[in-house]
């Protein structure tokens, strides 16, 4: 693995309920205990179901979400930082280098600026540029870069279609010039055929700029055509992290192997093995002891409910956090032979 942009350790974003008269005050662990990191230059993908954490993970390597515990590191060739105790002129700083593409391009626009302005505001707000003229210089360099013709510059949000806005939000994260960028399921509103060249722009900028992405979906089929590297998210935990190639090719979490089950088939007679997961996610307030995918996994043993497996190193970047992944991989090797 090449030289990490981000890296975590023990990262946990938990969030306080109200009080109690008596004993502390009960926390929604939204995020625990995560240990990840993030290459310079990858397009990292990050998958679950609703409610897994994986925004509010995001929202914590961008700062916008406090860090509980844990320690989160940036670092590219000119700075370092500890993005738990960012403060001041730093933090301002570290907003010009980490950007976020937001999921609805119809409410992340402001109906009251025109492209050129809602692409301009960073660079203003910010105060990155000197003038108007190499404000609008900027903002035409991007534009064209996202493939957004210059004579829509003026005109407002309302004017185009939800690919249209997307490509706007994407000038707007890059105007800055930022070199970490996250995208939450910044194509999940779209249609499919947009969604695809929404990707192969990303893909594109990412390769021209040298970005490194943090791309946050629950489709496995779109983080296939798109990620280098996967991370696979339970209830706030990381359950299983490889290589996106050898992640399809051998999943060993419980989880991992349901959701690779659950992606369609181009053939309309392939019926398919698909592993149907009973229940729902637990809720973060009341996690159940031990593994917390033992409430809905069908291998799940006395350990799983006693003991949180911790992600053990399988070799070749292929981390996995289950009790019983190398009996369950000897008994679909041996099934399938």
């Amino acid at each position: 693995m090449s030289e990490a942009l981000i890296s975590t350790a023990g990262l946990s974003v938990h969030y306080p309920l109200g009080r109690k008269l008596f004993g502390p005050p009960p926390v929604v662990r939204a995020v625990e205990n995560v240990t990840v990191q993030i290459p310079k230059g990858s397009f990292f993908g990050l998958v679950g179901e609703s409610g897994s954490g994986k925004t509010t993970l995001g929202r914590a390597l961008l700062r916008a979400a406090p860090i509980s515990k844990g320690v989160a590191t940036y670092s590219d060739s000119e700075v370092t930082y500890d993005l738990a105790s960012l403060t001041g002129n730093e933090l301002k700083d570290y907003r010009k280098r980490a950007q976020l593409i937001f999921q609805d391009p119809y409410a992340a626009l402001s109906p009251r600026m025109t492209v050129r302005d809602i692409i301009a505001e960073p660079l203003e707000v910010m105060g990155l540029t000197q003038s108007r003229e190499e404000t609008d210089a900027r903002v035409r360099d991007i534009a064209a870069r996202c493939r957004i013709n210059l004579e829509h510059l003026r005109r407002f949000p309302h004017a185009f279609s939800g690919g249209q806005r997307q490509r706007i939000s994407i000038a707007r994260a890059l105007v800055s010039e930022p070199h970490f960028i996250v995208a939450d399921e910044s194509v999940a509103a779209l249609d499919v055929s947009i969604q695809a060249d929404v990707l192969n722009l990303l893909q594109s900028i990412q390769q021209d700029m040298g970005l490194t992405f943090l791309f946050i979906s629950h489709d496995l089929s779109v983080v296939a055509h798109t990620c280098d590297h996967l991370a696979v998210m339970y209830l706030g935990r990381l359950i299983e992290t490889a290589p996106t190639r050898d992640l399809f090719a051998a999943p060993r979490h419980p989880y991992t192997m349901a959701l690779m089950s659950a992606i369609p088939s181009l053939d309309p007679d392939d019926r398919g093995n698909v592993v149907k997961l009973e229940g729902e996610i637990p809720s973060p307030l009341n996690p159940p002891p031990g593994c917390k995918f033992q409430t809905r996994c069908r291998f799940a043993i006395d350990i799983c409910r006693k003991e949180e497996p911790t992600l053990d190193q399988l070799g070749l970047e292929h981390d996995v956090a289950c009790h019983r992944w190398q009996e369950l991989a000897d008994e679909r090797q041996a099934s399938a032979v």
